[in-house]
């Protein structure tokens, strides 16, 4: 049996790579660890490893990558170099077969590099995608360490023939948390807002996170996003933000307006619950990917704020505005609520487990050669 090992920092990349695993899984053809780490072992982000227990997949390896000091600042450098330490020396006592990570955190680009200086395969999920900060080089970067690549749409996998990367190994399977979207066994909405003490009838959705090459303008980008939110006099549940350099503002900005009746504080949710909440929400507001991905496939409408998720994605559904507290509440206020617009299905449209099972028990892709080559597509004048 091949072992393969998952890595999951965030509930965000635990919710890309959760259908997978449960594929692999139910095959019993693989070995499958999940090694986590990052948010989901920090008690004041809602300890959220209780949340995949609970999903009961895989062997679990729990690694501390950063403590529970909340009023130290984040250093994202030393949390990178202390995750390599902890998963080269998983990877020396298992030798995994293939090493699966997703995206753009730091966690990945743990994992690549661990991958790469112990010549084993890699496979990434969700490469060749683009966005507006730091996380934008460290997935081209996880791209160019890894051999195995799993993209959402045929656009991704054009920018990653542009970086050099072997066509036979970029493999187009959607997005994988789609096959959890579409599924028929997400709890009603009436479960949701009774587990979650949620009394709302109708409500919308903030997810912020800080943006790290702008620190010094969070301060006073988060006050006036909670400004513009308390002026629209409208219902938010608040979902707490990642764990990045920043992430202290924007909690302190919370917690102050923590007693504020239309906010309803949550610091995290399970993944299915919080789809639908987004399903049923009147929009979605901030710069979470959620906005970009998750709320246009469910014809929900999202203002999407600063920088974050620049060039990601265009659609008439995603309103992109700047922290101007006018500009938010004017776009706040010309969206009607309940309008659903039709589905986009730019990310994929489901069956990416079954897509990626497919191409894991290929024989060929077990022999896909460690030692990487450039693959130039450029076009040289060789008469200059």
């Amino acid at each position: 049996m091949k072992k393969i090992v998952f890595l999951t920092g965030t509930r965000a990349d635990f919710g890309k790579i959760r259908s997978i695993i449960l594929s692999l899984i139910n095959l019993k053809k693989f070995k499958v660890d999940i090694f986590v780490t990052g948010m989901h072992l920090l008690h004041r982000y809602g300890y959220t490893i209780e949340e995949i227990k609970k999903v009961g997949i895989g062997r679990l390896h729990k690694f501390s990558n950063q403590d529970n000091n909340y009023d130290k600042e984040v250093r994202m450098d030393e949390i990178l170099s202390k995750t390599i330490k902890g998963f080269s020396k998983y990877v020396k006592k298992n030798k995994p077969d293939l090493i699966m990570v997703h995206g753009d955190r730091l966690e990945a680009l743990a994992g690549a590099i661990v991958g790469a200086y112990n010549n084993i395969l890699l496979g990434h999920i969700e490469g060749g995608e683009v966005s507006g900060t730091i996380d934008n080089s460290i997935r081209h970067a996880v791209s160019k360490l890894s051999h195995l690549h799993f993209v959402s749409n045929n656009t991704h996998k054009r920018r990653l023939i542009q970086l050099g990367e072997s066509k036979k190994n970029i493999f187009v399977i959607g997005s994988p948390d789609i096959d959890i979207m579409i599924s028929k066994d997400l709890p009603k909405i009436e479960k949701v807002k009774k587990i979650y003490k949620i009394k709302y009838k109708n409500y919308s959705i903030l997810i912020f996170h800080p943006v790290t090459t702008e620190v010094n303008k969070l301060r006073k980008q988060s006050q006036i996003l909670f400004d513009s939110l308390k002026k629209s006099k409208k219902n938010f549940i608040i979902i707490y933000p990642n764990n990045d350099l920043g992430s202290n503002i924007i909690l302190s900005e919370i917690i102050k307006n923590k007693r504020y009746e239309k906010f309803k504080i949550l610091k995290t949710m399970r993944l299915t619950y919080f789809l639908t909440l987004l399903k049923n929400a009147d929009f979605i507001i901030g710069n979470s990917s959620a906005g970009i991905r998750e709320a246009p496939f469910y014809g929900i409408q999202s203002i999407n704020l600063g920088s974050r998720q620049n060039n990601r994605f265009k659609n008439p559904i995603i309103k992109n505005v700047d922290f101007d507290k006018s500009k938010i509440i004017k776009t706040i206020n010309s969206i009607k609520r309940k309008k659903k617009f039709s589905p986009n299905k730019y990310f994929g449209s489901g069956n990416s487990s079954k897509k990626f099972i497919k191409i894991i028990m290929s024989k060929s892709i077990w022999k896909t050669r460690i030692q990487k080559n450039f693959i130039d597509n450029s076009y040289f004048d060789t008469t200059s």
